[in-house]
């Protein structure tokens, strides 16, 4: 018959205490008092039994030996994971600002109504322009300038011509207006926006939230084309979605009628937190965000400050700050071994010759960026009495931001891709709001504090992203140098034409890739 080994914790923890001999003897001098041959079928069974209960301690012992180690060390795994995430996630502070006149109230509380707006006109309006236009004084150009020196004024009269005699600025007025204004007022100033809900909504369509942010020279304006295309893709030739937005497209305040900070420091910052109270203010809690220019500057901040919010952020221009190290060193490769580095054959294509594209024509399209980062209201009080020296301004830039190659035109590529119509409502838009001065000064406020735009990469930005690269963009950002702030990155599109102003040249192309990169979120 066998017998049962049974280990009983009791004994096993008096065993421990004794010394490893202790238990052993103790058995033998009890079966030395029975002696003879019991003595030997006593102390071999028992002794046995007692080896084996030990080996099983010792067993038990060293598992735990292992396994408490090892469920620390996993803990603590997580728990600096857990760490890391938290500190991955950080956000820019949600805080609270004022930009009204004088001191803040201390009593009251902020009006949050939905102010219908409607854009007007007058017959003085109009006749002063006239005026002005009439009294213009213009510098002959050189010979063969074409825009290689600024907006050629034999071209500027031409287009200041069409503007006096043949440009309808009521017409335009009533243009403007086909979609539903708004104004609300938000830390103390007054935010204009339009808000275009979809016609008609298929059955199994999603409705989404999109705010779109223009930039600058641009406006409110530039979407008109896009907005039809995101709010009835069908209607329009796209092809069929299983969603349509519905479109939220404010006016920076400074630009348009969206009404100027009276305080020093309004940013992007401020600019993205008084659009995210827009949004609330809608009943809006999670929503898509587009924006080029500017507007992607301001996109991204609103991604940074409260990414729960952000459902996607498209952008077509990306930001980077200071050149990094590795991004020398990648620039040094890049033309030779580009896969080494992250380049792909078409981000080669764009920015090489690098010194040429990067440098020497970044330096002939910045001289406004200088003086509006510095002194923007001594150029800016010439802007703003003078509706052709505003129309040289703004438009000069229509032109060489929309195709480089357009300098070496003598009307400079004005026409090829806007109607002067389009042009000059947009210059409108600035000049009977006189917003050009407040306009400008963005550009102190932002590079003031942060001349290298350095503040975005500090926050990096975890809501899906998709990024549309348009061939004649003022600057290219691979996707390997997006990635350094962008860190999750849905699409990134080699746009085949169009330069900075997408929205306004290019509507299609921007409207298909925006449902694409919608698309394959609302897929995750």
């Amino acid at each position: 018959m066998s017998r049962s080994l049974q280990c009983h914790p009791e004994s096993v923890t008096a065993e421990r205490k004794s010394s490893r001999g202790g238990t052993r003897i103790a058995t033998v001098g009890a079966a030395a008092r029975r002696g003879g041959a019991d003595m030997w079928q006593e102390i071999l069974p028992n002794a046995w039994e007692t080896i084996l209960c030990q080996i099983r301690s010792f067993e038990y012992s060293q598992k735990n030996a292992v396994l408490v180690p090892a469920a620390a060390l996993g803990v603590g795994v997580v728990m600096v994971y857990w760490l890391r995430s938290r500190r991955k996630i950080k956000t820019i502070e949600m805080v609270d600002g004022w930009w009204g006149s004088g001191q803040r109230p201390l009593k009251g509380k902020e009006d949050e109504s939905i102010r219908p707006f409607k854009i007007e006109t007058s017959d003085k309006e109009i006749e002063d322009l006239h005026r002005r236009l009439d009294d213009a004084r213009y510098a002959p150009p050189l010979e063969g300038a074409a825009f290689h020196y600024g907006f050629n004024s034999s071209c500027l009269q031409k287009v200041v011509a069409y503007w006096r005699n043949k440009f309808d600025w009521r017409e335009k007025v009533k243009v403007l207006n086909k979609y539903p204004h708004f104004q609300t007022t938000i830390e103390g100033i007054d935010i204009h926006f339009i808000h275009v809900k979809p016609s008609y909504v298929s059955r199994g369509q999603a409705v989404q939230p999109l705010l779109l942010i223009h930039g600058w020279p641009g406006s409110f304006y530039e979407f008109y084309k896009i907005i039809p295309l995101l709010t009835d893709p069908a209607g329009h030739g796209l092809s069929e979605s299983d969603m349509v937005f519905e479109v939220i497209c404010p006016s920076i305040p400074g630009y348009g009628f969206s009404e100027a900070p009276h305080q020093k420091g309004f940013d992007s910052i401020a600019t993205a937190r008084i659009f995210h109270k827009l949004m609330n203010r809608l009943g809006f809690k999670k929503y898509y965000l587009q924006g080029g220019d500017w507007g992607s500057r301001i996109a991204t901040n609103m991604a940074q400050m409260l990414p729960q919010s952000v459902k996607g952020l498209h952008l077509n221009l990306v930001f980077i700050g200071k050149q990094s190290l590795r991004q020398m060193i990648s620039v040094m490769l890049g033309a030779y071994v580009p896969w080494l580095v992250g380049f792909t054959r078409e981000d080669v294509r764009r920015m090489y010759p690098f010194i040429q594209k990067n440098f020497h024509e970044l330096l002939q399209e910045s001289g406004y960026l200088h003086i509006q980062a510095t002194k923007p209201d001594t150029a800016g009080c010439g802007l703003n009495d003078s509706p052709v020296g505003l129309a040289a301004y703004i438009l000069e830039k229509f032109s060489t931001w929309t195709d480089k190659s357009f300098r070496h035109k003598e009307d400079g590529g004005l026409e090829s891709k806007y109607s002067l119509d389009e042009l000059l409502t947009n210059v409108m838009i600035y000049w009977v709001t006189s917003s050009i001065v407040s306009s400008m000064r963005y550009y102190k406020e932002n590079f003031g504090s942060d001349p290298y735009l350095t503040h975005d990469a500090r926050f990096p930005v975890y809501v899906p992203t998709g990024i549309a690269a348009f061939p004649q963009e003022i600057v290219h950002t691979p996707r390997v140098w997006a990635k350094k702030t962008y860190k999750n990155i849905i699409t990134y599109s080699y746009m085949p034409r169009g330069g900075h102003f997408a929205a306004f040249e290019e509507p299609r192309l921007l409207a298909q890739d925006i449902f694409h990169f919608a698309s394959k979120v609302e897929r995750l």
